[in-house]
């Protein structure tokens, strides 16, 4: 095992928060800043600690690195500024003037003068040959940011007048004012050449200025926060919203990376300018390749949000800081893709299946589309298009082609064969919640966050009806079984059905007090059922449009109904309260209430023939239900490693081949797995068929002890991710009985030296076995060391 790579490094843990890491300008150490005063620096060929800087009486909110890589400046809490010697570990200055805390330092190019920010918007320029405060910058109000230009000639400041400075270092005077944002700046930042600055506002305005000239090239409107490609050519804003890239030449935006689950808290790019990282609050890492869009790797481990996130100057490793009071550090090779694994980078949002091909697709929040082979769970192709989290898909009765719906305010058609996009089907104004075909397969129905519901013809691509009504988003949309008609309901807590030809609403079904989270058609088509955010069932006449039922019993919004197969039967999940209900449709009755679920419900399903449901968490968690005796057969654990989604809205799980007793479940870190249920006399047990791997590396329990060839380091690595030092007792003891074999063997062939007198030949079989036995020795010898 010399040499091998396991993808990520072990990772720092400390006793106080991380404020702040950087690398060294040659990537040769490492420096961490604490919450405790404290600065670490390791050295990266060992991530040993080479120094531990003691000084500061209070957090340390930044540092910098010297161009040469031999000094650190720090800023703190504690209102003053140090810089130190990174070979020897000592303090070479202190700057105690300021009478606020320093949340930001820089060293110019040339290494010779520091720059230090205090809390009250001063700028102080330090000159290190002679320690010396060179300019005092307070004239101009509050200072928020602070960078030097490449050649280290002027230093721009984003002020609270709503203007950006530019401060010649030599002189000490203001050489240029940049005016034109209409709130305070809040960021600022140079191109590599310097020709070219980026300024942020606190509305979120960007400005692209012609330093030279001074004038404004281009206004953007984007996230939060943003951070310049090395070139100087791109800019990333993210936050809210994800990650997305804007060219500084047109001010058009590129591409959005979607596949967090929170607020990106924090970009970077690689040194190449060839991938960008993104740490977030959901407490993950990606790395996302900047041409394509797509997310190569999905990192894993941190248990809090991910605050800052920042390449190697090589760009072959990332670090992340997390408020889980870790660094962790990862291994992402030199401009090459580290893909590991096939499967999606965000949660599931959506499976269906294609019964002809036997064909499984997901849909998920990396907005991506991937289609599994569904008897052995080989990837098949990822549809890509989407901008954004794909909400959902439906195939065409056909199975021919499939409907998907993004975030991103468009239905997309596709061809399952070639998986080209055939269709764009634009119009709606805001995010598309839900898509479906209709029975017949020649409409599509759509809906969505701009209240309306869409009609469009499959062949044509052409929007037949727009159907209004709903004072609010219109969430979920479905067609009656012999597609003559199309309901929908949404947050306003109404229920539409609608004439599908003329696009006309027959009937407006009032009644829950809250929005509808699901709604279903009986199999024939009589009845409609919706469930609840007000914890209730109700059964609608659809030709009279009145209720004839109401289910209450729930503790909780009512977030999943459906109909058994022959339409006797309801059942009902709730999200909160973790029960599945099941009602008679005639009598209203409630024949069993199903008890044993720890994590909240995301989905249930009847098999084909009705004789079993299945409650299902997108967090790992799964029961299987006798539905006749409301008896739990089975029973799947949360291992505690996924994180779900929690929205009420999708559906990730359904019951595969009516031939089979099968299902398909998705879970929230982008996995799929499919279960066959198998019966034994009269015992059921469910099998694992397939589930396609996350890429995470995972050796819980493993002995690595006297492993050939692993290091030290990746030793750590190992034992942090769960493995042991010493073989299990198992182990131990089978290796001692191999011993004890191989041992009275021995004492045989070394107390006879006729063969014969053992009834041995030289042919036997027990002689090969005896060697055989050897190997084993030896190797439970090695494994005892």
């Amino acid at each position: 095992m010399k040499d091998i790579h396991f993808g990520e490094l072990p990772f720092l843990k400390y006793d106080h928060e991380v404020s702040y890491c950087i690398y060294s300008p040659d990537g040769s150490s490492f420096a961490v800043a604490l919450s405790d005063g404290n600065i670490d620096v390791y050295a990266t060929s060992t991530w040993e600690r080479a120094w531990i800087l003691i000084g500061h009486g209070n957090e340390v909110n930044s540092v910098a690195y010297s161009p040469s890589g031999d000094r650190i400046v720090s800023g703190s809490e504690d209102s003053t500024v140090r810089v130190w010697d990174v070979i020897t570990g000592e303090c070479i200055f202190i700057f105690i003037v300021h009478t606020n805390a320093i949340p930001d330092v820089a060293y110019s190019p040339q290494g010779n003068v520091v720059a230090s920010r205090d809390g009250a918007g001063t700028v102080r320029l330090w000159d290190l040959g002679s320690g010396d405060c060179r300019s005092i910058i307070s004239e101009f109000g509050y200072i928020n940011d602070m960078v030097f230009s490449p050649k280290g000639d002027a230093i721009a400041f984003g002020c609270y007048d709503c203007r950006v400075r530019l401060w010649d270092v030599t002189s000490g005077e203001c050489c240029s004012i940049l005016i034109g944002h209409t709130s305070d700046v809040t960021s600022v930042a140079y191109s590599t050449q310097g020709d070219i600055l980026v300024s942020q506002d606190y509305d979120s305005v960007v400005r692209v200025w012609e330093v030279k000239a001074g004038v404004c090239r281009h206004i953007l409107q984007g996230d939060r926060c943003t951070v310049l490609s090395p070139k100087g050519n791109q800019i990333a804003f993210y936050g809210e919203n994800g990650v997305e890239l804007w060219d500084i030449k047109t001010g058009a935006c590129l591409r959005r990376f979607s596949g967090h689950e929170g607020y990106t808290n924090s970009v970077a790019y690689s040194p190449q300018g060839d991938q960008i990282v993104s740490g977030n609050s959901d407490q993950t890492v990606r790395s996302w390749d900047v041409e394509t869009g797509e997310c190569r790797q999905a990192m894993t481990g941190h248990t809090a949000s991910v605050l800052q996130v920042l390449f190697s100057p090589k760009g072959d490793y990332i670090a992340s800081v997390s408020y889980d009071d870790t660094v962790r550090l990862w291994n992402v090779g030199s401009g090459s893709s580290r893909k590991i694994s096939n499967n999606h980078s965000g949660s599931i949002m959506g499976l269906k299946y294609l019964s002809k091909q036997n064909q499984v697709a997901s849909s998920s929040s990396d907005s991506t589309i991937r289609l599994w082979d569904a008897e052995t769970g080989v990837y098949i192709r990822t549809l890509t298009g989407h901008s954004d989290s794909v909400w959902n898909i439906s195939y065409s009765p056909q199975e021919d082609r499939l409907a998907s719906c993004s975030l991103d305010n468009k239905v997309r058609l596709w061809d399952v064969e070639s998986g080209a996009c055939l269709r764009i089907l634009n119009g709606h104004t805001d995010r598309v919640f839900d898509v479906t075909f209709s029975p017949q397969g020649d409409h599509i129905a759509s809906c969505g966050w701009d209240n309306t519901v869409r009609l469009w013809d499959a062949n044509t691509g052409e929007c037949q009806h727009i159907l209004t009504g709903h004072s609010n988003s219109v969430d979920l949309v479905i067609y009656s079984p012999h597609g003559n008609q199309v309901a929908s309901a949404g947050s306003d807590g109404t229920v539409r059905l609608w004439d599908a030809g003329t696009g006309a609403c027959e009937h407006t079904l009032t009644g829950h007090s809250q929005l509808v989270l699901r709604i279903v058609y009986s199999p024939n088509g009589n009845q409609i059922a919706s469930a609840g955010y007000d914890m209730t069932v109700r059964l609608w006449d659809v030709k009279t449009g009145m209720c004839s039922h109401i289910f209450i019993g729930h503790q909780g919004n009512v977030s999943r109904v459906m109909y058994s197969p022959r339409g006797d039967q309801i059942a009902s999940a709730s999200y909160f309260d973790k029960t599945v209900r099941l009602w008679d449709t005639e009598s209203g009755e409630c024949r069993h209430t199903l008890v044993g679920n720890r994590m909240q419900i995301n989905a249930i399903a009847y098999s084909p023939r009705g004789n079993f449901i299945v409650s299902w968490s997108d967090a790992g968690e799964a029961m299987l239900w006798d539905v006749e005796t409301g008896d739990c057969l089975w029973s799947l654990d949360h291992d505690g490693l996924t994180q779900g989604m929690g929205n009420l809205l999708l559906h990730p799980f359904m019951w595969l081949s009516p031939d089979v007793d099968s299902f398909i479940g998705g879970y929230g870190d982008g996995s799929v797995a499919v279960w066959d249920v198998i019966k034994e006399g009269d015992q059921h047990r469910v099998h694992t068929r397939w589930i396609s791997p996350n890429g995470q590396l995972t050796v819980k329990d493993a002995c690595v002890q006297d492993v050939q060839g692993l290091s030290d380091f990746n030793k750590r690595l190992l034992k942090q991710r769960g493995a042991t030092g010493e073989p299990n007792v198992r182990l131990r003891e089978a290796s001692k009985k191999v011993l004890r074999m191989a041992s009275v063997v021995s004492k045989l062939k070394s107390s006879s030296s006729n063969r014969e007198a053992l009834n041995l030949s030289s042919t036997s079989p027990e002689i090969h076995s005896m060697g055989r036995s050897d190997q084993q020795t030896e190797q439970a010898e090695t494994i005892e060391k």
